[in-house]
Order: C-alpha cells, then sequence, then structure tokens
C-alpha cells in the first residue's frame, strides 16, 4: 500500500477514506510545515495531501532530486503556495479542490460586507466592553447596503457566487473587471479597467487567484479611485492587497472601510489594522464549516485515489 502524507490534521471521514487507500501518516502540528519537513515528505512518502502554507517552492524540489512522491493533492482551491511548474518537472503531479469552496467563500464575503458597512464589528466591541448606553437615533449611523453598487474583481466562480447572492438578495447593481466577458443570469456589467471599476462602486470585492500576476494588485492606485465612503472586501488572497497602502488609505479616510478574512503575512496582522474600528477582521473562516472542509478533503482524496489507480487526476493543475 502507498504511503500518504497529511499535513494537518482533517476532518475524520477525509481520514477515513484516505485509510481506505493508503498508509496515513498524519501531521498533527496545526501550523504550515517548514522546508525541512517539506524536503522530508517529498523524500519519504509516495503522496502528500498540502495546504496553504505549505510552500512547495522550486528551492525545495531542487534539494530533492529524486523525489519518491509522485502527486501533491492540495486542499483548497488556491495553489499558488506550490510552484506546479517545478512540481511537474520533479515528475509530480498537482491538484487541488474548485467547487467545494465556492459557496461558503461567497458567504463570507457577504458577511464582511454587511459587518463592515453596517459597523457591526464596531458596534459588538461595544456592547462586549460594557459601555452602550441605549439606542438613539444617531448612534452607528452607517452604509446601507441595499440598493447599492458592487464591484467585483475577478468573475469567477467565487466571484459570481458573490455577485448572484448580491443581486438577487440586496438588489446590488453588479458591475466587474475579468479578463473574459462573463454570461450570467443576472445583470452585470464589464468595465474596461480596475481602477475604472474602483472608482464606480460602493463595495469593492476581491476574489482573485493568488500569484505573480496579482501581488499587491490592489494598491495605493486603486484606492485612491475608490470613493471616500466605499469599502474594500478581500476574501482571495492576502498579497493581492497591498496592506501598507491599505493602511495609510484607512488611517487617513481615503476610503470608508475594509473587510478582511485573509493578509499578506499570515497569521501576521498589522497592529495598525487592529486598531482601526472601520476594519472587520476574519481569522481565514472563508471555508470553515465542517461540510464544506469535509467535502475539500474527500475532492482532494479523489484526486488521490485516481493517483494511485492510474488514472488522470479528476481537478489536476
Amino acid at each position: 500500500m502507498k504511503s500518504l502524507l497529511i499535513t494537518r490534521p482533517l476532518p475524520d471521514p477525509v481520514i477515513a477514506a484516505a485509510q481506505e487507500l493508503f498508509a496515513v501518516t498524519v501531521r498533527q502540528d496545526k501550523s504550515k510545515m517548514s522546508a525541512d519537513e517539506m524536503r522530508a515528505s517529498l523524500r519519504d512518502f509516495d503522496a502528500v495531501l498540502p495546504t496553504l502554507g505549505d510552500h512547495y517552492s522550486a528551492e525545495i524540489f531542487a534539494d530533492v532530486p529524486n523525489p519518491r512522491a509522485k502527486v501533491l493533492a492540495n486542499f483548497g482551491v488556491g495553489y499558488n503556495h506550490i510552484d506546479v511548474e517545478a512540481a511537474h518537472a520533479a515528475g509530480l503531479q498537482v491538484s487541488n479542490t474548485p467547487g467545494a469552496v465556492t459557496d461558503a467563500t461567497a458567504d463570507i464575503a457577504l458577511m464582511l460586507m454587511l459587518m463592515t458597512c453596517r459597523r457591526a464589528g464596531e458596534g459588538e466591541r461595544l456592547v462586549r466592553r460594557g459601555e452602550w448606553r441605549g439606542w438613539h437615533p444617531i448612534q452607528f449611523l452607517s452604509l446601507h447596503m441595499t440598493g447599492k453598487t458592487l464591484g467585483i474583481v475577478g468573475m469567477g466562480r467565487i466571484g459570481q457566487a458573490i455577485a448572484k447572492r448580491a443581486h438577487f438578495g440586496f438588489d446590488m447593481t453588479i458591475k466587474y473587471v475579468n479578463r473574459s466577458t462573463k454570461e450570467m443570469d443576472f445583470p452585470a456589467e464589464q468595465v474596461a479597467t480596475l481602477t475604472e471599476l474602483a472608482g464606480q462602486v460602493d463595495v469593492l470585492v476581491v476574489a482573485l487567484p493568488g500569484g505573480e500576476e496579482t501581488y499587491h494588485l490592489i494598491n495605493a492606485e486603486v484606492f485612491s479611485a475608490m470613493q471616500p465612503h466605499a469599502i474594500l472586501i478581500n476574501i482571495a488572497r492576502g498579497e493581492i492587497v497591498d496592506e501598507a497602502a491599505l493602511i495609510t488609505a484607512l488611517q487617513q479616510g481615503e476610503i470608508g472601510g475594509a473587510g478582511l478574512d485573509v493578509y499578506e503575512n499570515e497569521p501576521d496582522v498589522p497592529l495598525e489594522l487592529i486598531a482601526l474600528e472601520n476594519v472587520t477582521l476574519l481569522p481565514h473562516l472563508g471555508t470553515a464549516a465542517l461540510e464544506v472542509r469535509t467535502d475539500m478533503g474527500l475532492m482532494a482524496v479523489e484526486n488521490l485515489r485516481a493517483f494511485a489507480a492510474g488514472e488522470p487526476l479528476p481537478n489536476g493543475v
């Protein structure tokens, strides 16, 4: 029986499904793997099920010239932490888990939109501190989200799911930037450039994959183009947003607020962001529902099953 390393604890049904196919070792440490651990994983196992933060760089593959491992079945739709070209050159297949994450991530985007527009985090903190003195007509006046204009940066599966919820649930006008035009069952206007989009919307949501092409795509130029009341939401990858520029824009009142589920240097969150009341900060909750994480794990296991059977990976990248 081939051996498999699962690099973080996963839901029990996922482990059980993997154990039917492989001799499974589950790494119990919940933090990302060290470089030495990744090198060992390539040397000592036939297959690896890694996840976000396990940075399989070209250097890691170069250090293990004849890896025993032949597949990295990534747990997650994003795989920019894996140098896929280097993996392929070293003889490894790579897969991900698209689809399983779409609805849960879209739900978190709407949560962040509502929380930030309506100052929910700020209000909850007031109550928890015991400082709320009762209702009055001008307390916590905020941005009414219904009927506003939403801009989506990246109209893939997740972007479309966010737009659909916003249009049908909150009567929002949808605009977007994307490399190609998308056909959807609701009205959505494609805008030519990111800065044009930024200037036209009340809420701007980042829904792009990470990687070199999108690094710091959301930067000072974008924040300068946004309206002073507009809100930025990021449920994609932290490094897409220039965090220093975001902090400056928030501190100077250039934009109205931000809702973040991801950060440029996770798990480190700048103290400047934590200090701002007009920012909603979540600990990367995008797919953190038991059934969703189970579905993601089972999709990864299905890729591993195909690998073991000598079949094409259903979600190869």
